[in-house]
């Protein structure tokens, strides 16, 4: 049986291919996480509780999602815009799966500003519809 480095984080396997579908030809890397720089920064433009604003690394962002309380089945709706500095991309696009602790159903759209530098992710500012977690994961 074949292991990869990235097993636990399978669950955000959509997310990841999809973001490497959007940024095809413009990254290096076989995986979402080999296509970001070590000191890459993360900024969150939502509000969720729990969740930092921001991350100043690869590394960081990579801890912060293994307690990651979605499992994702599919993503779409990828939309790519090139912005005038050929370093930005603008993704837009869609996840779908289930809340862990609820086992409701999780459908987000996010929109995720992306600056590379050396064929790496440098910057992500991501916003997102941040009612959609609350709903798939409110007991009420």
């Amino acid at each position: 049986m074949h292991t990869s480095k990235y097993d636990k984080f399978k669950a955000l396997d959509p997310f990841f291919d999809i973001v490497l579908k959007g940024l095809d030809g413009l990254v290096d890397g076989n995986h979402f996480w080999d296509a970001v720089a070590d000191d890459a920064v993360f900024e969150f433009r939502y509000h969720f509780p729990g969740w930092p604003h921001r991350l100043e690394s690869r590394a960081e962002y990579m801890r912060a999602l293994e307690g990651y309380g979605m499992h994702l089945h599919s993503a779409d709706g990828l939309v790519v815009h090139m912005t005038r500095n050929p370093r930005v991309v603008i993704l837009e696009y869609e996840v779908h799966g289930t809340a862990r602790s609820t086992g409701k159903p999780y459908d987000n759209r996010f929109c995720s500003i992306v600056t590379i530098k050396d064929r790496k992710i440098v910057l992500w500012r991501d916003y997102m519809d941040s009612l959609a977690p609350v709903q798939a994961t409110s007991t009420s």
